[in-house]
């Protein structure tokens, strides 16, 4: 039986609205060609699981989705990743499975206070036409952006994301967490802005992080889907941030 490098981490990467755990394969190759476990699950309805959306999807059922890797694949020592809306996500799943974590890593992603939704954060007028588009699909669900503005331009990353965006699951907008424990829940906390170009819509929970924590900060020469556009940088990234933690 293989013995695992002393220098091994596990990495659990969590995937960001319309995507899939398809969208880490750039980075998650680097970061197992240095010898590292990692996992890229995909949450409920989205990319090789868009079979399964339904109505009743909620943020909880994504929480639920990553909790169970950790727990069937018997994790511990994690670090794990949240991309964009699955900066949610890892707030819940760190919630109830601290133990099971060395620490949380926000890339461009949001953070919301506990019991506020998505929507909660949006004006009214905003929240009617989402739920208007939504709810005109065929399951509630909003459709996928154009990959520019999620700051891709190369013809070839933009051919790769494009494919394979699927519907977001209305329900994870409308649903919020009644946290049991501040954000973090206590752990080593890392937050990861994509500058280049720089995403508005999570701006509010950047300035919440400067504003609100003493977590470490860094800046990354990328557009939002770092993953996909600058795999190379973000895999060092993590790389150090994981030998941080310990």
């Amino acid at each position: 039986m293989p013995v695992e490098s002393p220098s091994s981490r596990t990495f659990v990467l969590v995937h960001g609205a319309w995507h899939g755990g398809w969208c880490w394969s750039r980075v998650a190759d680097r970061l197992r060609a240095s010898g590292h476990k990692v996992y890229t699950p995909t949450l409920t309805g989205l990319g090789e699981r868009a079979h399964l959306l339904r109505p009743d999807i909620t943020l909880h059922t994504f929480v639920q989705d990553v909790a169970n890797v950790l727990i069937w694949e018997d994790l511990h020592n994690v670090t794990l990743v949240g991309h964009s809306f699955g900066g949610l996500v890892i707030t819940g799943v760190a919630d109830i499975l601290a133990d099971r974590l060395d620490q949380l890593v926000y890339l461009d992603a949001f953070i919301l206070d506990s019991g506020v939704s998505t929507f909660d954060t949006l004006p009214d007028d905003v929240v009617a036409k989402l739920r208007a588009i939504a709810d005109a699909q065929p399951i509630p669900s909003l459709p996928a952006p154009k990959p520019k503005s999620l700051g891709l331009f190369e013809v070839d990353d933009v051919a790769f994301v494009e494919s394979r965006l699927t519907p977001q699951p209305l329900g994870a907008y409308e649903t919020a967490l009644p946290l049991q424990h501040p954000v973090g829940n206590g752990l080593p906390c890392a937050y990861i802005h994509c500058t280049a170009p720089s995403f508005a819509a999570v701006e509010g929970s950047r300035q919440w992080v400067k504003e609100n924590t003493s977590w470490d900060w860094s800046e990354l020469e990328a557009g939002h889907d770092a993953m996909v556009s600058a795999p190379g940088l973000l895999a060092e990234r993590l790389n150090q941030l994981a030998y941080s933690a310990r």
